[in-house]
């Protein structure tokens, strides 16, 4: 809600005579001001209006001068609105009152009586601070949308299509950015590099060293480079930039649908699945160490047969190692359960039923960096 052009202060007391003189003073000092009488009149105003200031007192039950209820208000409201400044008033004060409005969000504390200039200066003050609070997180918020709008947008827009193999993929950051990252790359009809990453650590640190590993990756990879190579040359590159406590798991793979095989490099990253369609289970265990760790790092490349009816399933930590309300994980082995009893659905039937299951396991709430990737062979 836009907040009006003169400031808008509401002001909290249950005595008539103090809410005239304190709209009288208000006014005459260019604010306009709203009032309210009770704690449930506080709630409804600010429910329906937009203010720059709540101007309150603490006692608001006949016969009290704890001040318990304003303070309990005072925090309700903080948690709320954390840049509406709030300014305390109140004739029984002390100094444990006002350390203790301090610590519940009051930006100032004012006794009654109180001096009209030196309300007036503080009213002020704390309005012009609020609002610059106000704009500065809203550019804050535009920045953060923004970016997390580049992070989605260097994710695939679409799968490729690739003949004999179809491919489906979630990706579910636990917080507004994510460490985690998945590609997947055309180099004709039947060939295709697939991939997926995992940074150590969440938020905007690990989303940055992500991308710089996904523009890697996408630089170097080609028809012609292996998966060894890429990798090794992607942890070159991430090794020049990567501060000493931050490594990535990493797994890179080319399909290739024409000679029924899958040829990949595994960098410390979770096993992929290869389920065939008798439920049989591969890992792909063959690459090396993480990257971002160690710039001349070799890695050893694996090639598995792929076949009618296989389902290659690629995840991150943020699927094993969610918990249950106990503290149990879903872990490895109930993965490996699960994604065998679904082989014979599509992908995106998979990868949804898959996630549906995590989630119904954690109660909805993912700790860590969630994502998925499966691909169907025809």
């Amino acid at each position: 809600m836009a907040l009006a052009s003169n400031p808008r202060v509401l002001v909290a007391d249950d005595q008539p005579d103090v809410i005239a003189a304190l709209r009288l003073l208000l006014r005459g000092a260019g604010l306009d001001a709203d009032s309210a009488t009770s704690v449930q009149d506080v709630r409804d105003r600010l429910n329906d209006h937009a203010y720059d200031l709540l101007l309150m007192d603490l006692n608001y039950a006949r016969d009290t001068t704890s001040g318990a209820e304003g303070l309990d208000l005072l925090t309700e409201v903080h948690t709320r609105d954390r840049h509406l400044p709030i300014v305390v008033m109140t004739g029984w004060g002390s100094i444990d009152t006002a350390v203790e409005a301090m610590r519940r969000g009051a930006r100032a504390f004012v006794p009654k009586p109180w001096e009209n200039a030196m309300l007036t200066q503080t009213i002020q003050r704390e309005v012009s601070e609020g609002r610059a609070l106000r704009r500065a997180d809203a550019y804050a918020a535009r920045e953060l949308e923004d970016a997390q709008l580049i992070q989605r947008g260097l994710l695939p827009a679409s799968m490729p299509t690739l003949d004999g193999c179809e491919m489906a993929a979630v990706w579910r950051p636990a917080s507004a950015f994510g460490g985690d990252c998945y590609d997947a790359l055309s180099f004709s009809n039947t060939r295709a590099a697939i991939s997926i990453g995992d940074v150590a650590g969440k938020g905007l640190p690990a989303a940055l060293l992500m991308s710089n590993l996904q523009a890697s990756v996408r630089a170097f990879a080609s028809d012609e480079a292996t998966p060894a190579e890429v990798v090794e040359r992607a942890n070159r590159a991430l090794c020049r930039h990567t501060p000493l406590d931050r490594f990535v798991t990493f797994f890179y793979g080319v399909i290739d649908t024409e000679r029924r095989q899958l040829q990949y490099t595994n960098a410390g990253h979770n096993l992929p699945i290869l389920v065939r369609a008798d439920g049989t289970i591969v890992r792909l265990d063959a690459g090396g160490l993480v990257l971002g760790v160690a710039a001349d790092a070799r890695y050893t490349q694996g090639t598995v047969a792929i076949s009618r009816g296989d389902r290659l399933v690629l995840f991150t930590d943020g699927i094993t190692e969610a918990e249950s309300a106990d503290g149990q994980e879903f872990d490895d082995d109930r993965l490996l359960q699960t994604v065998v009893s679904l082989r014979g659905e599509t992908p995106w039937r998979m990868v949804d039923a898959i996630v549906q299951r995590v989630s119904a396991f954690t109660g909805g709430h993912f700790r860590d960096d969630a994502t998925l990737f499966v691909a169907a062979i025809a």
